[in-house]
């Protein structure tokens, strides 16, 4: 076979351009990148477990001094560099010399706006794996991780004390931008006490708090979920208004609060385990209290700029069983759990992300 010939195979060519209903040029781009973009997410996952951001910093570094500080193969090094400058996230300064570009800063650990905990979870093969059965998972409609590992995400979790920390970390990283902004653009001055459910290690709602100095907190999840609250409250200094809690969300929640937060919570779980949750919190929360869930909304017809979403949507089908959901979606939801037709406020943060407020049904 000649090289033609085997890039041909490998490659269709492109169609003729300006021929109705075919595909031009940029479309057959699109889906080489489309399909190449599980080995650029596993390229970003290797720079951040190998530490390459936050070695070279925020200066620069031959691609072997790099492999002698994070103790990796020269060449193999200089490829991954080479390949993290193709994503734009290095820039190749001159041969074999680089430095962190923009869109490399959002990788570097531990600072304000980062992005590695979440590329850390979304390229660990306890989430990678059941992407690999999403065919079987659409035609079942059942999340494919019980398969690889015999037990739910979360049942996995409980047992692999690492791991829940990672992905703790990778909730709170993601919380980060919505803790900042939602004091700015919700009232909390007059519910008194604030009950954060599956709050995880606290972050938005210590943002909450720190803002809203009148304001008390009760946090509440699992022991799991809460393993880094106490640093996460400290931080904050928040720690003396707010009680953290332990428990199961499907059995009961805390009473005592005026408003009931559920940030990033109903989309892990089908309608029916969503229904359980949505009637423990109309239990608990008063007459004159409210709710308030944080989360994607997509729109009733396919927006393709919200690509992401899309893909969240799928990834909660293989990894967890749940879904995105649409604002219909949440209307047929709250009103079966004794909520009001919601009100949905659009956050200005990426994946349609909204402030879903509703009161209890008055009978």
């Amino acid at each position: 076979m000649s090289k033609e010939e085997h890039s041909a195979d490998k490659f269709p060519p492109p169609p003729p351009e300006g021929v109705p209903g075919m595909p031009s040029p940029e479309d057959v781009h699109h889906v080489v990148r489309s399909f190449f973009g599980v080995l650029a997410a596993h390229t970003l996952g290797a720079a951040v477990r190998l530490g390459i951001i936050d070695t070279i910093g925020d200066g620069e570094m031959t691609s072997d001094e790099v492999a002698s500080a994070c103790d990796t193969h020269p060449e193999a090094t200089k490829r991954l560099l080479r390949a993290m400058a193709g994503l734009v996230l290095l820039e190749e300064t001159e041969a074999g010399a680089f430095r962190v570009a923009p869109a490399g800063t959002l990788l570097y650990s531990g600072r304000p706006g980062s992005m590695a905990s979440v590329v850390r979870l979304f390229t660990d093969p306890l989430t990678v794996r059941s992407w690999e059965d999403l065919t079987a998972s659409v035609r079942t409609g059942e999340a494919a991780f019980p398969k690889h590992f015999g037990k739910s995400y979360f049942e996995y979790l409980e047992g692999d004390p690492q791991r829940a920390k990672e992905f703790n970390a990778s909730m709170s990283e993601a919380s980060h931008a919505a803790a900042e902004m939602l004091p700015h653009h919700f009232d909390f001055s007059a519910f008194g006490t604030v009950v954060d459910v599956g709050g995880g290690d606290g972050t938005l709602l210590a943002s909450i708090l720190r803002q809203n100095p009148e304001l008390k907190g009760v946090l509440f999840d699992t022991s799991n979920g809460l393993a880094q609250a106490e640093e996460a409250l400290g931080r904050s200094n928040v720690a003396d208004r707010c009680t953290v809690t332990d428990g199961d969300f499907f059995s009961e929640v805390p009473r005592g609060g005026r408003l009931y937060i559920l940030k990033a919570v109903l989309h892990d779980w089908d309608d029916e385990r969503c229904l359980t949750i949505l009637r423990n919190v109309r239990e608990a929360v008063p007459d004159d209290g409210r709710l308030l869930v944080i989360e994607g909304v997509l729109p009733p017809r396919v927006d393709p700029q919200l690509r992401g979403a899309y893909l969240s949507d799928l990834n909660m089908l293989v990894n967890h069983g749940g879904k995105e959901r649409t604002a219909e979606d949440f209307r047929v939801l709250f009103e079966k759990a004794g909520f009001d037709a919601p009100s949905i406020s659009p956050l200005p943060l990426p994946g349609e992300i909204a402030l879903i407020e509703s009161a209890p049904t008055r009978s």
